[in-house]
Order: C-alpha cells, then sequence, then structure tokens
C-alpha cells in the first residue's frame, strides 16, 4: 500500500514539473520587448523562437545521459540550463549586460534544451510507474504543460502587472525552485511492483477523478485569469491555483479509503483500464496468436479481390500494421510508411500550431490588440492543456466507442485549417481569440496523443528515442514556417521605409501584415489533416485486431 501511494505521489511531481516547465508558451509575452532591445528585425525574432524550438532536436541527449545519471541529476541539469538560457536574456532585456545577436540566439537554444529534458524526466516516471495505465499517466501529466503560460501570467501579474519582462525573470528561477520541491519524492522512488487486474480497475478510476480536477483547474484559470489585473487579485487567484494543484495529492487517497462497494463507477461506463494494457503477460502470446488466425483469413478473402484494387489502395495497404506494440529500432522507424506519414501529420498540424503561439505577440499587436497579448497568450495555454486532457478520452470512452487512436489524432486536426481560414477571413478580437481557442485545443490533443500514438505503433520501450525522433519535425517547422510569417511581415513592414533603414527594426501595422500567411498555414495544415487520414488507415485494421483481443480475453471463461 505504500508502494501504491508513493506512485502517485511520483505522479504529482510529474504534474508540477510539466505544469512550470512549459517557458517556452510565453515566449510571445517579451518577445517585442526582447524585438526593441536587440533592434532587430522581425525575420531575425524569428530565428530565436526557431533557436528555442531547435532544443526539441536534442532530446535525444537527455535520453542519453539517463543511461549514465541518476534522474534527479539530469533533472537539475535541465533546471540549470534554462537558468542559464532565460537569465542572461533577462540581464540583456534590462540592458545591464550587452550581447551580439549569435550569443542570444545559443541563449534561446540552452533554453529550449532544458523544456525537452524536463519532458523527458516525466515521460520515463510516467511509463516507469504506471506500466498498465501509461497512456492515461502521460496524457494527464503532458496536459498540464499547457497550464504553464496561465500560471506564469498569474504569478507575473502578481509581482508587476506593468513589466513583461518578468516572465524571462520566472523562466529563469521558477524551474529551479520547482526541481528542489520534487527532489525528495524523486529520490525516494517506489519499485516498480506487478499490478492486478483490480489494481488496474481501481487506477483506472483514480485516473477519471484526477482528470476531472485537472478540468476544474483549467477552467478556474480559464475564467480568471483576465481579473488578475491588480497584484492583490492575481495573487488570490494564484493561492486558488495553487490549491488546486496540490489538492491532486490527496484525491488518489481519498478515492482509495473509500470502498469500492459504494463508490463504484456505472456499468455504462465502464472501461477496461487503457486501450493499450495487458495485465497478464501471456497476453502477448495470446495476442500474436489472435493476430497470426485473423491475418490468414483476411489474406485469403483479400486474395480474389486484389487485382481489382486500384494503385492507390495497393499503396496504402502496404507493410500495413498488423499488430500493436511491436518494437522498431531507429532505423527500422524511417523506413516505414506510416511514420512519415505521422510524421507529416504533425509537423503540419501540431508544430504549425506551435508556431503560431509564437507569432501571437506580432500577430495581435499587427491587428492593433497588442495590449491582449498575455490574454491571448493565456488562452492559447489553457486551450492546450484542453486538448492535452481531451487525448486520454480514447481510454475513457473505449467500451462505448472504438475508433484507433490516429483517427482521434486526424480529427483534431480538423480545427486547425478552420481557425486559419477564420483569422484570414476576418481580423477582429473575437475572430483572433477564436482562432487561438481552436489551434490551441488541436495542438494541445496532438502534443499528448502523439506520445502515446508513438508507443503502440513503434513499442513503448523505444518510445524515448523515437518520439525524439518525431519532434525534430518541430525546430523544422518552427524555422520554415516562422520563416514564411517573418518573410511576409518584414515585406509589408518594409515597403513605405527608405533604403538605408531596411536593417533596422520593422514594425508592421493592419492585416495584411499577416494575411498571406494565415492562407498559406491554413493550406499546410490541410496537408497534415490529409496525412492524418492515411495514417488512420493503415493503422485501423491494427487497433480493431487489439480490440478484438481485448474483448476475447474479456468474455473468456475464468
Amino acid at each position: 500500500m505504500v508502494g501504491e501511494s508513493r506512485k502517485w505521489v511520483i505522479l504529482l511531481a510529474s504534474i508540477w514539473v510539466q505544469a512550470f516547465t512549459g517557458t517556452n508558451f510565453d515566449f510571445s509575452s517579451y518577445s517585442s520587448e526582447l524585438k526593441s532591445v536587440l533592434d532587430i528585425t522581425q525575420l531575425q525574432l524569428n530565428y530565436l523562437s526557431v533557436a528555442s524550438d531547435m532544443g526539441k532536436a536534442f532530446g535525444w541527449c537527455s535520453g542519453v545521459s539517463l543511461m549514465y545519471f541518476p534522474l534527479w541529476v539530469v533533472m537539475f541539469m535541465a533546471a540549470f540550463m534554462g537558468l542559464f538560457g532565460y537569465g542572461f536574456q533577462w540581464l540583456v532585456i534590462h540592458r545591464l549586460i550587452t550581447l551580439p545577436y549569435v550569443v542570444v540566439f545559443f541563449l534561446c537554444l540552452i533554453a529550449g534544451c532544458s523544456i525537452c529534458w524536463f519532458n523527458t524526466i516525466c515521460y520515463v516516471l510516467c511509463i516507469r510507474h504506471f506500466p498498465a495505465n501509461r497512456s492515461l499517466a502521460l496524457s494527464l501529466s503532458i496536459s498540464f504543460n499547457g497550464v504553464s503560460a496561465a500560471l506564469y501570467t498569474l504569478i507575473a501579474n502578481a509581482i508587476n502587472t506593468n513589466d513583461d519582462t518578468v516572465y524571462l525573470l520566472l523562466n529563469a528561477i521558477v524551474p529551479v525552485l520547482i526541481s528542489g520541491l520534487v527532489l525528495i519524492p524523486i529520490l525516494n522512488q517506489p519499485q516498480p511492483q506487478p499490478h492486478s487486474v483490480d489494481t488496474i480497475q481501481r487506477d483506472t478510476s483514480v485516473f477519471l477523478c484526477l482528470n476531472i480536477l485537472a478540468l476544474v483547474t483549467g477552467l478556474y484559470l480559464l475564467f480568471l485569469y483576465s481579473f488578475s489585473y491588480t497584484m492583490a487579485i492575481a495573487r488570490v487567484i494564484l493561492i486558488g491555483a495553487i490549491f488546486l494543484l496540490v489538492l491532486l495529492l490527496f484525491l488518489p487517497g481519498i478515492v482509495y479509503s473509500r470502498e469500492w462497494s459504494f463508490f463504484t463507477v456505472p456499468t455504462s461506463f465502464s472501461f477496461y483500464y487503457s486501450r493499450f494494457t495487458r495485465a497478464d503477460p501471456n497476453d502477448d502470446e495470446l495476442y500474436k496468436e489472435f493476430i497470426s488466425i485473423e491475418d490468414s483469413v483476411r489474406n485469403r478473402s483479400a486474395q480474389s479481390t486484389r487485382e481489382k484494387k486500384c494503385c492507390i489502395m495497393n499503396v496504402l495497404e502496404r507493410e500495413q500494421f498488423s499488430m500493436l506494440g511491436e518494437e522498431h529500432s531507429a532505423k527500422l522507424l524511417v523506413r516505414k510508411w506510416d511514420f512519415w506519414l505521422y510524421y507529416i501529420a504533425y509537423f503540419c498540424g501540431g508544430t504549425i500550431g506551435l508556431v503560431y503561439s509564437n507569432n501571437l505577440g506580432q500577430i495581435s499587436q499587427s491587428l492593433g490588440h497588442y495590449s491582449q497579448t498575455s490574454s491571448l497568450v493565456t488562452l492559447y495555454s489553457t486551450c492546450s492543456f484542453f486538448g492535452r486532457l481531451l487525448a486520454a478520452s480514447p481510454d475513457f470512452l473505449s467500451r462505448k466507442i472504438h475508433i484507433a487512436r490516429t483517427g482521434w489524432f486526424g480529427a483534431a486536426l480538423v480545427l486547425t485549417p478552420i481557425a486559419f481560414i477564420l483569422l484570414a477571413i476576418s481580423g477582429s478580437g473575437a475572430a483572433l481569440h477564436i482562432g487561438t481557442a481552436l489551434i490551441g485545443l488541436s495542438s494541445g490533443f496532438v502534443f499528448s496523443a502523439a506520445v502515446s500514438i508513438t508507443s503502440e505503433l513503434f513499442g513503448p520501450n523505444s518510445v524515448g528515442v523515437n518520439h525524439n525522433i518525431l519532434i525534430t519535425n518541430i525546430p523544422l517547422g518552427s524555422c520554415l514556417y516562422g520563416l514564411l510569417a517573418a518573410l511576409v511581415y518584414d515585406s509589408n513592414a518594409m515597403k513605405p521605409r527608405p533604403a538605408n533603414q531596411l536593417h533596422e527594426m520593422s514594425m508592421c501595422m493592419g492585416r495584411k501584415c499577416y494575411l498571406q500567411t494565415f492562407i498559406w498555414w491554413s493550406c499546410i495544415s490541410m496537408i497534415g489533416l490529409v496525412s492524418s487520414f492515411f495514417l488512420f488507415i493503415r493503422t485501423k485494421q491494427a487497433y480493431d485486431n487489439f480490440e478484438k483481443n481485448n474483448n476475447r480475453n474479456n468474455v473468456a471463461p475464468e
């Protein structure tokens, strides 16, 4: 029982780390100040944003470090990288020191690395201590990364409502403090223990309660952050948010203390642990045997119609997945059609939403809503949080609604082109808020669901390496999409300017600054949607086979 309680403390530690280390979300809050101090163009500012995202390309370094150092050492390495990267930027923006642009670029890169390293630590903690419910643990933990901007906005307003540069100081200091706070539970991690079916069911019920409390936390931040216009009010709201985060620690104990004969989940809303759970190790062999039988039947039935299929269908069915959970090495991964469909869907979906959030400062300024930048950043962050929470819905609804997780992934991407089309049509404040909310929901779902999809399609033991290969699309997309936005912005800003001022800080006002960008981004996001549809078609059979196997085991006599 002690081990059971300690694993929930580990989950809370992971949640707190995620909640206070999503420092990339508030870039838009201070980007205009940084642009002014450095006296750079929008294109040069975009490169600083790209540098932060490039840190994800070095995510594999955190996995390698965990092979040689204890987890707590790697955590503090991440914390001090952030302290170094953001701390020196704060000194620069306050003109306490002067650094060349190249050095500031390097500082942004170091700060971006720290975020990715923190994420890897949380992935390891969730997978290690919740092997049977890892998708639920991952989605819950990752979702709290989306409230970082809201929490940092409250802390910043509680300190000084008129100084946007305080975000940089908070980005440097808060992760170090949080690392110190969670050090004790991480040093005293319980040994992983085998789980019975009853334990897995009980844990799933606890996760349901935790997700409900997380939803309450998100709604609290969404509806009350706009009232934090004075330091006193911001402090009161911040205390309430901290209380809700602490309450997460006590909720599992409250659930465990109730007799399950009294506290039960209705049969109509039953769920069988997780979509990717096997409580019995022998299920692996049963699953493989079941798949082999299914494959032989399917191959015989398909033989007679194979010649009638069109070339596109033949390509779609080439090397299709027949089962989930097979381990893929990095070399095998990059040879899979499905990986590249997955890569393109993420590249043209979730990543483009992240680039949009990085440009929110300039977008709101150009549309005449600069005073609402902080609220827009918080709106994106909070909606991203809700999107990440929704990524757990396949696990809770799997009994009533069976849709492959890749299908949910594709459905989430529908919101992105709709949002960009809306932004291209109207430059009003309402359109800006609605578009930002839709993009936040979509990208948040993608970020959270992607970890579980990578684990299911390419193997849970290889998820650390394989997922870091997948997210190399983020710095690539940040560079390409940000470059497109910056070129359009600067071309409109420089039109009336004399030639001798082209290299000075540029500012563009009006819808023209981002109109072409929104049109291009909507077209690109449609490509991601199409790619996700093909991925769903190619993986649907594997998810169906897994579903049939689970149903077969559930009805089998004991």
